[in-house]
């Protein structure tokens, strides 16, 4: 049997702990698990997930950068110290994905977004929308994920405004829609996420791809390669 890798876990809240529980099936033994009031040593991991709080994450991967662990961040909200973050794992010389979003399925529908906007830019007659609701206990709003799909629209060549609206209510695991309307019709994207285990299995696959790699990467490189 391959050895078993071991995995830091940085933030042991719900994603977290779900993040222990099916580390075992992506072959990793968990070697420490850290939070706020837990400190585990991280001396021997191999790679550490990030799931914290926003104001913790360029704090948490200086750490992790300069004990040579590499990181795949699933924290949102801290996009403004994204040039410090890149910079904490190029001066160290190590590795780190990052996501708004880990589930396989958003990252799909962050493609479909790029296609639909990207066709749809030189109908003028077709006005945009992206919305999103989460649960009540979500911090940030709109959420990295919807602000992932705004920029791929505008990236795309979208060039006309596009309404953006959040709601937080409830327990709901996630859902991200965007839409183009016209006198015509109306067209509907949709992902809607079922439970928290997609975002944990996408954190873990990119936890075994970026073992052994140097440089700053997205998720969406980890699933069709650098495009």
């Amino acid at each position: 049997m391959p050895e078993r890798r071991r995995l830091a876990i940085i933030g042991y809240g719900k994603m977290g702990r779900l993040i222990d529980q099916l580390a075992p099936e992506y072959g990793f033994e968990v070697a420490a698990r850290c939070d706020i009031d837990r400190r585990e040593p991280l001396a021997g991991c191999d790679v550490a997930v990030e799931f914290s709080v926003a104001a913790a994450v360029p704090g948490n991967v200086e750490m992790l950068a300069e004990a040579g662990i590499p990181a795949v961040i699933g924290t949102t909200g801290w996009l403004a110290e994204m040039d410090q973050v890149r910079n904490a794992i190029e001066r160290h010389g190590t590795a780190a994905v990052w996501s708004p979003n880990y589930s396989v399925g958003v990252n799909v529908f962050f493609r479909l977004a790029r296609e639909a906007a990207k066709v749809l830019t030189a109908e003028g007659e077709y006005g945009a929308w992206a919305w999103e609701i989460h649960h009540s206990t979500k911090k940030d709003a709109p959420s990295g994920t919807l602000l992932k799909l705004v920029d791929t629209m505008k990236s795309a060549g979208y060039a006309r405004p596009i309404d953006v609206s959040s709601n937080r209510a409830g327990a709901h695991p996630g859902t991200h829609e965007i839409g183009f309307d016209s006198a015509s019709d109306t067209i509907t994207l949709r992902h809607t996420a079922r439970s928290r285990e997609g975002f944990a299995r996408g954190a873990l696959k990119a936890a075994q791809w970026v073992i052994g790699r140097k440089g700053f990467f997205e998720f969406s490189e980890v699933l069709f390669g650098r495009e």
